[in-house]
């Protein structure tokens, strides 16, 4: 077996927070023989952003994202369209995307996930240039993520908290003009969402039969509701059934346009993250197959 460089890059401060990796405990599973392993520790936002570039810099054959969906962006963004490899230790909040491939929870068992070397190609989504790996939205989910990210501490109460504020004082969006090959809408949405998994994290999920290999983005419009609207929406969203709201229409797609037309600007979350475009339009794409998971 030829010695493979692995680089764990860990944020300390995902989900409940004081995240740790000892050396001697990954040393216990990836002998020296076989494997040459550094950890590094994020700190700031961005940071592994940055970090990861120097491990492909360094050639780390594989790089793993130890934290939640906010961190395996920013190291998987770098590995777009490489030969290095992503692993991934869940240690977020809501760990969509991990969840969405299986990948355990203890962190035993996902070093082990690891060591077993088996890898798949998954697709990456696009938002004005900015990679997705599990979702981004306009709207509803960008404002619950905007009002979650202003809690203390990033459990799955204070997103529940967060979802009450936003259905109590979000006020109506812009007008937009969504257009696709084959669908167009020209109305003031309760949200557009776009994923590429089946999981957004804390086990819910508004598109229960994405896929992560397909090549296409499974997308949702949502009309105008109502507060009372509002809450049913929520229910069947819990329940995995946002299908069955009559007011969502949910399809497949590879590509959407969304543009503004009342606003210069969109705020937006992407895997999770607040995040503000300065532009009245957004493109939303796929690219299949673009980086390189380790799974069970």
């Amino acid at each position: 077996m030829e010695l493979r460089i692995i680089h764990f890059i860990i944020n300390p401060i995902s989900g409940k927070g004081n995240n740790h990796l000892a050396l001697e405990k990954v040393s216990q599973i990836f002998n020296n023989e076989n494997f040459d392993v550094k950890i590094k520790e994020t700190l700031r936002s961005g940071h592994a952003k940055v970090l990861a570039s120097k491990s492909v810099i360094e050639k780390a054959n594989i790089i793993v994202a130890c934290g939640g969906d906010g961190t395996v962006n920013e190291i998987a963004s770098v590995l777009v369209g490489t030969s290095t490899v992503l692993g991934i230790i869940p240690m977020g909040s809501g760990n969509g995307l991990a969840s969405s491939l299986k990948i355990p929870k203890e962190t035993l068992k996902a070093l082990n996930v690891i060591k077993n070397l088996n890898i798949i190609r998954v697709d990456v989504g696009e938002i004005n240039k900015n990679y997705f790996f599990s979702n981004a939205g306009i709207g509803f989910t960008a404002n619950v993520i905007s009002n979650y990210t202003k809690a203390r501490n990033r459990r799955f109460l204070s997103y529940l908290k967060a979802t009450l504020l936003t259905i109590l004082f979000t006020p109506p969006s812009a007008r937009l003009s969504i257009t696709t090959k084959d669908k167009s809408f020209n109305l003031r949405p309760f949200m557009v969402f776009v994923s590429n998994t089946n999981e957004m994290g804390y086990n819910i999920s508004l598109t229960p039969q994405a896929s992560i290999r397909d090549g296409l983005l499974d997308a949702i419009v949502v009309e105008p509701l109502n507060k009372l609207e509002m809450i049913h929406f929520a229910f069947l969203l819990l329940t995995k059934r946002p299908q069955n709201f009559k007011k969502a229409h949910c399809f497949l797609t590879q590509n959407i346009e969304i543009r503004s037309l009342e606003k210069e600007e969109f705020l937006a979350q992407v895997d999770g993250e607040p995040a503000q475009i300065k532009s009245n339009q957004v493109n939303i794409t796929i690219q299949k197959g673009a980086v390189k998971v380790l799974t069970p």
